[in-house]
Formats: C-alpha cells, structure tokens, sequence
C-alpha cells in the first residue's frame, strides 16, 4: 500500500528586516520568499477538486493553477496565470488582506495553517521583476476612447482591463506620480515605490496613456471629456479626505490628519530630509489615534523619524482592531504602545500654540452596535491628562467632493461617496461609471481592484453596444 504524503499544517515563515535595524530606516520590513520556500510552500497545496480559496478572490485568480505551477518551479507560468486575472499582484501580494479573502477560504486552513496565497503571489511577481518584465501583447485597438480618472487601485485596473479589450485609454491622475493611495498612503517599508511604479509602468505597456498633474473637475469636467473626446468615463478617485475627531484644541500646531502626514511621509519623502526638502516634525512622544492599517502605517513611520514614544489610542478592545494582524504584530515588535478602550476628549496646548497635553476617558464596552462590534461605553469620572508633542489623527477618510461638485446629475450618498448599479458599476449618468472607495468609501485595495475590474467589462459592453447601433 502507497503511503499518503505527510501534510505540513503550518506555512513557512516569511523572512524580515532584523527588528533593530529595521525600526531605523523605512527599507522594507518583509523580505519575501526565496525560491526554495515558495516551492516549499506551495507543495502543502492539497490542489482540492473543489477549491474554495477562488470564492475569496475579489478579482478571480485561478490559485490552484498558479500555486501547482510554483510547486513545479515554473515560476514564468505561474505568474502568467496570476496576470490573466490580476495587473497588480507585486502590489497586491503586499497590502491585500489575504487572510480575510482567499486565505480565509482555503481548506488546509482547517487542519492548520492556509496556504501563503499573498506571499507566493508576490514571490511570482518580484521573480518576474527581477526578470525583466516581458511586453504584453496588446489588443487590436476597436477605436473606442475611455477616460479613468485616478491612478489609484481601481483606476489602473480598469484600466488595464480596458486596454486589454482592445481600448485607447487615458488615465487623469491630479498627483504628479501614478498609484494614489499606492505611493501616498502605505509606507515604503511596507509597498516600496518602485513597485507601485513598475506596475504602473506595466499598464502603460498594454498601451494606456497616463496623464498625470490633471484634476478633472479643474482642468476639465466629466460632461466636457464625454462632448469632447471620449465614449465613457470610470471614476476612480478614492477617498482622500481626510476625517477629524472634531475636538476641542484640534487646531494646535503639532496635530496632523494621517492623510497630510502620511502624503509628507510617503510620497514627499520627509525622511530623507535634506535630500528631500520636504521635513515633518515629530516629538518625542506621538500618539496615533485610530487603530485601521493607515494607524498602524502612521505610528511605525512616527518611530522610523525619530520618536522615543509611540502610542496607540483606541476606544475599543485589541478584538475589535481593524488592522491586519500581520500589522499589529508589526507594530508591537516595534514598539509601539497599545492604549486600547481610551477615548480623547480636548488638546491642550504650550503658550506657542502647539499641542502638548491631551485629555482622555476610560472606556468600557457595552453591547454590539451595527457593525457588530461592541459599543464603547464611557467609564464616568475616569478622565486622566497625558503629555504628548504630536498627533496624528487615523480614523479614516471620505471621498473628495470635487467630481460630484461638477458633474450635473451624477447622483451620490449623504456621505459624498457615489450611487452605483452594484452588478454593472453604471452610476446615474448615461457613459458614466465608477467603483473603489469613491463608491464604498475606505476599503482595500483588492476590493477595489475588484470594482474596476467589474466596471471595466460594463464599460466594454456599453462602448461596443453603442458602436454597433450607430
């Protein structure tokens, strides 16, 4: 009798930057696989007739197919597989939350550890990076003109999609570098932005014109691209305004959105001050409110420019974090300190008008609320004062209104995020459509990328319906 193969139930461990050397630059932290544990890895795939890591893919990898060709070491095919379905998957293998899609889905999941689907995605692509990244083949150009406003997530993927189906594409970016919450928001030590670029670059090779330093709803509106140039148009634009605590002192010098110091960090690149004349000024002690990935991206940034103390300042409980857990885990190798059911209530400032105290409540948690976390109670008389030199306010954004502000007729929520068709991505005007943040508000990039995905084939649809009754 054959013997059956012994399962491996736990995944192999993933290589990072050592953690004193790494909490000093903003290199980064993860390191990826080496080609013999990306074999390694993919060979505890138990190749299910029935796979259930598809059903978790927002953008529809055939992952048996591309880990099977990892566990072969044919990594050129592998990576083929991965690109039929997904433009982005250097960016992707990165920052998706694997662990609540795909992975979350995957059978070895329930007998130990699921399979580094996110990992081996991104060792396929740095191994065609390192490569040299073939030209695609582009499709015979049907004539057709989209416009996609923002080089975001979604953005790219549409566009990259729409190129694909043989169209003349033209993305408007209002930054002057491709990749939106790709090269502002995410740290280099967790998305370097060569990356970004090298995928961006990519998309341009499928034939897509990217134009970037271009507002739409500035230098021209939604109506004016579809009179003057183009069949139709997808909004991208994400949500990159930033939200406030709205409390009293919030105005003191020293107090920043996650947004601005972020956009200062990342794309600006205040850390390498003066090579980059672009300083941020942070104090010895920083405390981050929020606790999503952009709280966790902000603190560990706070400690990479030089701050002695990082906290965490949360109203829940660490069960109720929306972070990843790989970035939690990060942070508290780090360093950074976790003040968790702890609610500010006003800043306190020196006599030069910049923060230096802070005024905060103990909070208990009570019963679930509609997102099915427990609601945070204040514990009365538990009000206590910290010192502090900076803050960064990291409880999320909202869309920016300038598309909605100028595009007559487009309809959107209270919230300012835009009303779609959620099968078709079709918005209320005729040519128009739209996915990623700018519809969910704040989301993933996967989800995003899922959206422009979808979009795009609506878009295709509608632009050679079109063509074939005029």
């Amino acid at each position: 009798m054959t013997k059956k193969p012994k399962i491996c139930r736990e995944s192999i461990a993933m290589p990072k930057q050592k953690l004193q050397k790494r909490i000093h630059n903003f290199e980064g932290v993860a390191l990826g696989y080496t080609e013999e544990q990306a074999v390694a890895e993919a060979k505890r795939c138990l190749q299910c007739p029935q796979p259930k890591c598809m059903e978790g893919c927002p953008v529809g990898i055939d992952i048996p197919a591309f880990v099977k060709l990892v566990s072969e070491g044919d990594f050129e095919k592998a990576i083929h597989v991965v690109k039929e379905r997904n433009s982005l998957p250097a960016i992707c293998g990165r920052v998706c939350p694997q662990e609540q899609q795909c992975q979350k889905e995957c059978v070895m999941g329930k007998a130990g550890d699921p399979i580094s689907i996110g990992r081996l995605e991104r060792f396929v692509a740095d191994h065609e990076m390192t490569l040299g990244v073939k030209n695609p083949k582009k499709a015979q150009s049907g004539g057709k003109k989209i416009a996609v406003i923002g080089a975001g997530p979604a953005g790219l993927t549409a566009a990259a999609e729409l190129a694909k189906l043989g169209h003349k594409v033209t993305i408007f970016e209002a930054l002057h570098k491709p990749g939106g919450v790709l090269v502002y928001g995410i740290p280099e030590f967790r998305l370097p932005k060569r990356i970004v670029q090298a995928e961006a670059d990519y998309i341009q090779k499928l034939g897509v014109t990217i134009k970037t330093n271009s507002l739409i709803g500035r230098i021209k509106t939604i109506p004016q691209l579809l009179k003057e140039d183009f069949n139709a148009v997808f909004i991208g634009t994400g949500a990159g305004l930033p939200r406030f605590l709205e409390l009293p002192g919030e105005n003191l010098g020293g107090i920043y959105s996650a947004n601005e110091f972020l956009i200062r960090v990342n794309l600006m690149k205040s850390y390498n001050f003066p090579e980059y004349d672009t300083p941020i000024k942070v104090g010895e002690k920083v405390v981050v409110f929020g606790a999503g990935n952009v709280a966790m991206d902000s603190a560990r940034s706070a400690l990479r420019l030089g701050a002695k103390e990082v906290h965490i300042v949360y109203r829940r409980s660490k069960a109720e974090m929306p972070a990843r857990l790989e970035e939690i885990e990060n942070a508290e190798e780090e360093g950074v300190v976790f003040d968790l059911l702890t609610n500010p209530i006003r800043f306190i400032g020196g006599e030069r008008g910049w923060v230096t105290q802070m005024e905060c409540l103990k909070m208990e948690l009570g019963e679930p609320d509609e997102t099915g976390r427990r609601r945070p109670i204040p514990i009365e008389g538990s009000q206590f004062i910290v010192d502090v030199d900076t803050a960064i306010i990291a409880i999320g954004r909202t869309p920016n209104p300038i598309i909605q502000l100028t595009t007559e007729g487009l309809e959107t929520t209270r919230k300012g995020t835009i009303v779609i068709n959620e099968l078709t991505g079709k918005t209320s005007l005729d040519g128009v459509y739209s996915g990623g943040d700018i519809v969910t508000g704040e989301a993933t990039v996967i989800s995003a990328m899922g959206a422009g995905k979808k979009a795009a084939q609506s878009i295709h649809e509608y632009v050679t319906k079109e063509n074939a009754c005029s």
